[in-house]
């Protein structure tokens, strides 16, 4: 019985939240900035790029060290990615992706971003210019 109460509850506040304007558009805001940062990597587009990071961005790789023992974090600041976007980028402007806003609570949000190279998990947050993502975990498919 607590099983069935339990996902009465999970699937009202779902259908709530599927019919709340306010949580429809900040969730449309949310794939714009992750569209901007996926598509202007792989378009090369280094002004969709610029836009869809926060100054503050740590984009980080897990990578085995030099005795292939222990797992190291190679970081990219937003510097870095604007200028690998300038210098080309992914090179594949009809690269396919799928976004999922996992959440939204007030002002931060998690997501995730596959797209034909690269498994991305996203942190975001809102600021006065709008949604900017400032942690990035990624992995090569």
């Amino acid at each position: 019985m607590k099983y069935l109460l339990l996902i009465c509850a999970i699937i009202l506040s779902a259908a709530a939240t599927a019919q709340n304007p306010e949580i429809l558009e900040e969730k449309t805001a949310v794939e714009n900035t992750l569209r901007d940062y996926i598509e202007g990597w792989y378009k090369g587009d280094a002004a969709r790029m610029d836009r869809s990071l926060h100054d503050d961005l740590v984009k980080r790789i897990p990578v085995k060290d030099s005795a292939d023992i222990d797992i190291q974090l190679r970081m990219v600041s937003k510097a870095r990615m604007v200028e690998l976007t300038e210098d080309g980028g992914g090179e594949n402007p009809d690269g396919e992706y799928q976004i999922f806003v996992d959440d939204i609570q007030k002002d931060i949000a998690t997501a995730r971003v596959f797209s034909l190279k690269y498994l991305d998990y996203l942190h975001l947050v809102k600021t006065t210019e709008g949604w900017k993502i400032v942690n990035i975990l990624f992995h090569y498919r």
